[in-house]
């Protein structure tokens, strides 16, 4: 009887374990396109297994989800995929043999794919990552350069002007000694959070990133009008950046300061008003300093930063706390822009606040962080939502940043860069 039943137990697991093996559900596929990379993600009940391969002539990328059974979210991934992606042409989604998905991804060039899985946090559960890379990496100088391709020089010497444009436009400014000239100011601008990373959410679902994006783009836009400044996005879009990589990028176009726009959010709706921040060595300054850094620093855990890769700038950057000048200039810069916000809005603290902010770890670039309001309490969600006060704050921060670069006169020398002399 007992060897009967036995029998009986064996045989239904074994009914019962395809079934187990192929009861991952996709529930949701999104494309985030990005000029660096595009990032595919799905999300499912439980972690995905695949194996991955590339194929030339035309180049693809191969990947197999296994326990995978295709569902019409997965079949919609295709559908995702725009015209304008960098780096995807099309997807093509099937089933390649019993409990097996095959994601066919048609390539517009060669890539450098990273594919990694997520554990659940947040509001997400279990996901698969793929970030497809270009197989020459991206490099922010030269993009700089593409859209800003006229040399500014000193006005008082019309014919260096007119050599220098001939030099440029004939590509061998590169071979020759560069002339001394003016350069302009350059700052990184970094709307807080993006792509998987919304950010804090208002009452009337607004999104943190959607709004920093606003107000960045408009500081861009009122810098690059000023004459000897302009304004470097970190992010110009709906997609995810580590924090390392937002420092990384300051320091790859050779940024003057770095400045981290965000919109705060606290328990308590009736919370408001303006802050700014520093980074500090010994720790923060106030308790809610303390937990805003630590809420910003997992922005990394939400957005999804592969581990597995390993950055060789990122020890020397991120732990590099040597940098005591650079955190007196950030603390100067600070109060410049936090008496010029304070016209514009309530402060939520009289002074600068500090804390350990990974995005403002730069050992060699002032950085600071601007929480420009409050988006849990419904009025000032309502104004960050309005491209009048997006204007006026993002006219406070340029005010701010004109009164600090007002006490460095140093930083009007020449820069030379990759053996250019370059304004931008």
């Amino acid at each position: 009887m007992l060897r009967n039943t036995a029998k009986l137990v064996v045989f239904c697991l074994l009914l019962w374990l395809p079934h187990a093996q192929a009861a991952i559900t996709i529930s949701a596929a999104r494309v985030w396109p990005a000029p660096e990379y595009t990032r595919v993600t799905l999300e499912s009940n439980k972690p995905i297994h695949y194996e991955q391969f590339t194929l030339e002539n035309p180049d693809r990328l191969v990947i197999d989800l296994k326990g995978v059974e295709i569902n019409g979210i997965l079949n919609e991934l295709a559908s995702n995929v725009h015209s304008d992606d960098p780096y995807i042409k099309s997807v093509r989604v099937a089933r390649f043999k019993p409990g097996i998905a095959r994601l066919v991804f048609d390539l517009k060039s060669q890539v450098k794919p990273q594919l990694f899985n997520l554990m659940p946090v947040a509001k997400y559960s279990h996901r698969m990552v793929l970030d497809i890379y270009p197989a020459i990496p991206f490099d922010p100088m030269m993009a700089l350069l593409q859209e800003k391709p006229v040399i500014r020089t000193l006005e008082s010497d019309p014919a260096t002007v007119s050599q220098l444009r001939q030099q440029t436009e004939s590509n061998s400014k590169s071979s020759r000694q560069p002339e001394v000239t003016a350069r302009t100011l350059i700052v990184a601008i970094d709307a807080g959070h993006g792509g998987e990373d919304s950010g804090a959410i208002g009452y009337r679902d607004t999104h943190e990133k959607t709004v920093t994006l606003a107000i960045a783009r408009k500081l861009k836009e009122l810098m690059d009008e000023t004459e000897g400044m302009s304004g470097v996005l970190i992010r110009d879009g709906d997609y995810f950046i580590s924090l390392n990589g937002r420092v990384q990028k300051a320091r790859q176009v050779h940024a003057d300061l770095l400045i981290s726009i965000h919109a705060d959010a606290f328990i308590k709706p009736h919370v408001r008003g303006s802050s700014v921040f520093a980074l500090s060595k010994r720790g923060a300054t106030s308790a809610s300093a303390r937990w805003l850094a630590k809420k910003e620093n997992e922005a990394d855990l939400i957005g999804g930063v592969n581990l597995a890769a390993k950055d060789p700038d990122l020890a020397r950057t991120l732990l590099d706390l040597s940098q005591t000048a650079t955190i007196s200039d950030s603390m100067k810069l600070a109060q410049h822009v936090l008496g010029e916000v304070g016209n514009i809005n309530k402060l939520h603290g009289s002074s600068v606040q500090q804390a350990g902010f990974a995005v403002l770890k730069s050992p060699d670039i002032p950085s600071i962080l601007i929480e420009t309001a409050f988006i849990s309490n419904p009025s000032e969600e309502l104004r960050l939502n309005d491209k009048g006060y997006q204007g006026e704050m993002a006219r406070a921060i340029l005010s701010g940043i004109k009164g600090y670069f007002a006490t460095k006169p140093a930083l009007s020398k020449p820069r030379l860069v990759q053996n250019k002399l370059i304004s931008m």
